[in-house]
């Protein structure tokens, strides 16, 4: 070894540096503790660093091809909510982003999905018409209170919480609400109505009275798109098979302007010429404006309720008042919309032929098939689409998006009302469990094949700042998508940056290329759903739920019936399919497994009555299989007393305890009072193979040192050799459960 230049002793050189090393490496193990702990976790997208110009371009370029699929699909999907079809695309923009940026997979695409948006409309429709402004107050307010809960999930770490959803009413669930969204979307493939009751079925029902008023150009359409759609996922490329549904949209809405397939009109009700359908639809809009006036009437009241309940500690008489007056409203409001359900099926049915006026004759409009005589109509049927300050829009051919407005969402809180937020808070609760482990299940199937890890946790808060943040920009709740990650992952997507860009490039939509969209007809909305539905559908589960567990098949099943009886209301399907799971998991472990043992011919202790095996008249022995708590300790007793009473000869009780893995206040106590119970009849109790949790539990309550250390042992055979030392008079030769063999295998 050379001197160093300094002429220090080597020696010496070396202390110095071994001192200064500890500081070096402390520090950067403070560092890397410090970044791992607080930047890391505030934001999470800082694991992506650094980022290589070879991940940024093919982000980008998954971004692209993913956001070219999706910005149709998100439309679809407000559609399918209820929403106008812009609050699809803003949904798809600052949700994508807040998703990626703070979630912790990083191909997971936050967005519109099809099942979050069904439940949207079951939880709003009951509380306001769709479209309608209030409609979209109410879903802003939705994803905030999902936001909310997920983020306070996430912050507690409760994200176990989850599997009180069990996975077979999951998949009774998704399974009922694939036909649900299908069956939601045939009247606008066929161009007929759909009505809104509180019963789903019910209203199908009656669509298919309409059948015989199909529009044929509405069911063309959606035909065409369908063909697209299918021929190019057999016929084409993986690749260019996930661009069908952009080719099925672009096709449809070239055909679409040039064949004319829209056609609109503005009519004043008094210009119906038949006196009874002009009365019908007088009446129903005089009672559709009543009901929206008894509507905001109500929301103001109760904003002054509870102003008097915080300016009052007591309740007054003003109170009672103002309370007796809400009812009232309430009752005749409820009034009014069923008197609107029975007028709006009445004027569904209303069909009219428009025949155009002079200079001096306004156009009138004649019931189709009565128009007079020498008066020529223009050959189209009209149906009425909405009735609004004494005019009606009516429709004579298909129906498209219309105009979108061009433009980034605004900025705007939600509408903050104690009434919405009692009302939607069990609604916002179900969504928040079934979006998180839509997006949780996509996560880690993803994981699985990029070997990325998954926080739970982290992806709760990433999907609520993405709820939270997107109800501030005109969002509805969303959702991580299958469709979206599937196509960042298949497009080599490495970070979540190429959901940033996805979300930037449905900016760039909404801020340029809105006007391309306003002849896509709404039918082809309704086919891209539709054949959504198919990736959602797998009946194939519920065949192998039901051969694993019939009891979890039970649950599949009456999970996907109760779904689809109580449709619109999804939450209460979700609901009694989890309530169902929980009884039945009580009643398999009130009834768990206790196998009296005896010897097999190959050695091992197994299960007498299975295998049809002696047993000693003097020595039983008892496995329990299963936690050993206040539900099931009566069972557990009643076995053992079972066993006494067969055999009057009986000495020793050997509880083979390895299957116990949990003991709480009423087990011990049930074991201190069988023993208790025993002792005087001569009976011994022997525990063999308990687990140290359960070893714990009755060291701290006294019951180990009260029956002694030489009941208790590690294994079977040493409790057997006590039991027959104790009987003496060579019971072991004669023991059924003196058998020795070689080969040993796991007990049953």
């Amino acid at each position: 070894m050379s001197s160093p230049a300094n002429g220090q002793p080597p020696s010496d050189h070396h202390s110095a540096a071994t001192k200064s090393a500890p500081k070096t490496s402390a520090w950067q193990s403070l560092s890397s503790r410090f970044n791992d702990t607080l930047w890391v976790r505030l934001f999470p997208f800082l694991r992506w660093l650094p980022l290589s110009g070879d991940v940024v371009r093919g982000d980008l370029i998954a971004g692209i091809i993913g956001a070219l699929v999706l910005v149709p699909k998100a439309m679809a999907y407000a559609q399918l909510s209820g929403l106008p079809v812009y609050h699809g695309l803003y949904a798809a923009f600052i949700p994508a982003i807040i998703g990626a940026l703070w979630g912790s997979s990083r191909q997971l695409l936050t967005g519109p999905v099809a099942v979050v948006s069904l439940m949207t409309a079951s939880a709003l429709v009951p509380l306001a018409i769709p479209g309608s402004t209030d409609y979209v107050g109410l879903a802003l307010l939705l994803a905030l209170l999902v936001g909310v809960i997920q983020i306070s999930m996430g912050a507690f770490r409760l994200g176990t919480i989850v599997n009180f959803l069990s996975h077979p009413v999951i998949i009774g669930f998704i399974n009922a609400a694939a036909i649900i969204i299908a069956l939601s979307q045939v009247n606008k493939l066929l161009g007929i109505p759909l009505g809104r009751s509180d019963s789903f079925l019910y209203d199908v029902w009656g669509m298919f009275t309409y059948v015989g008023d199909t529009h044929l150009p509405t069911l063309l359409m959606g035909l065409l798109a369908f063909a697209i759609m299918i021929g190019m996922k057999k016929f084409t490329p993986p690749g260019i098979a996930r661009t069908s549904v952009l080719v099925a949209v672009v096709v449809t809405i070239l055909v679409s302007w040039l064949a004319g397939f829209e056609h609109v009109s503005q009519v004043k009700i008094g210009l119906i010429a038949d006196r009874n359908a002009r009365g019908l639809v007088t009446d129903y809009a005089r009672i559709e404006e009543r009901a929206r006036a008894l509507s905001a009437d109500i929301a103001v009241k109760s904003a002054e309720l509870r102003e008097l309940h915080k300016a009052s500690t007591g309740e007054t008489r003003s109170m009672i008042a103002l309370k007796h007056n809400i009812d009232l409203l309430r009752l005749e409001l409820s009034n009014k919309e069923q008197e609107l359900q029975r007028h709006q099926r009445a004027v569904r049915k209303l069909h009219f032929e428009l025949a155009s006026g002079d200079a001096n004759q306004p156009p009138t409009l004649y019931l189709a098939g009565h128009v007079p005589a020498g008066v020529q109509s223009d050959g189209r049927r009209w149906h009425i689409k909405k009735i609004e300050k004494g005019e009606m829009k009516l429709a004579g051919g298909g129906e498209v998006v219309g105009s979108i407005p061009s433009g980034l969402p605004s900025f705007s809180l939600p509408k903050l009302s104690w009434d919405g937020i009692v009302q939607l808070m069990s609604a916002a609760f179900i969504i928040a469990l079934v979006a998180f482990m839509e997006s949780i299940s996509m996560a880690k199937a993803i994981a699985a094949r990029t070997r990325q890890r998954v926080e739970p946790n982290q992806e709760l808060i990433g999907q609520g700042l993405a709820n939270v943040t997107g109800s501030f920009f005109q969002s509805y709740p969303v959702s991580g998508s299958f469709t979206g990650s599937a196509i960042n992952l298949d497009a080599g997507a490495k970070t979540g940056i190429a959901s940033v860009f996805n979300g930037l490039f449905v900016a760039v939509t909404l801020l340029l290329l809105t006007p391309l969209l306003y002849y896509l007809p709404q039918t082809v909305l309704s086919a891209i759903i539709i054949m959504a539905c198919g990736s959602l559908l797998n009946f194939e589960a519920i065949r192998r739920t039901w051969r694993a567990n019939r009891q979890d098949g039970v649950v599949v099943i009456v999970s996907f019936m109760l779904t689809l009886v109580f449709a619109p209301h999804l939450d209460k399907g979700v609901l009694a399919g989890a309530g169902l799971a929980l009884v039945l998991y009580l009643y398999r472990t009130m009834q768990p497994r206790v196998a009296v043992l005896a010897r097999h011919p190959d050695g091992t202790l197994r299960d007498a009555q299975v295998f049809g095996l002696k047993t000693c008249e003097h020595i039983s022995v008892i496995r329990f299989d299963g936690q050993l708590y206040f539900a099931n300790t009566s069972h557990f007793e009643d076995k053992i007393m079972e066993r006494v009473a067969l055999n009057p000869d009986l000495r020793y009780v050997i509880v083979l305890g390895d299957g116990i893995n949990h003991v709480d206040a009423a087990g011990e106590e049930t074991l201190a009072h069988l023993t208790e119970r025993l002792h005087p009849t001569g009976i011994e109790v022997l525990f063999v193979g308990l687990k140290k949790q359960v070893v714990d539990v009755i060291v701290r309550t006294g019951l180990y040192d009260k029956l002694g250390a030489q009941h208790f042992f590690r294994t079977d055979d040493l409790a057997l050799e006590y039991a027959w030392q104790q009987l003496g008079n060579n019971h072991e030769a004669d023991c059924p459960l003196n058998i020795v063999c070689p080969v040993s295998p796991p007990s049953r």
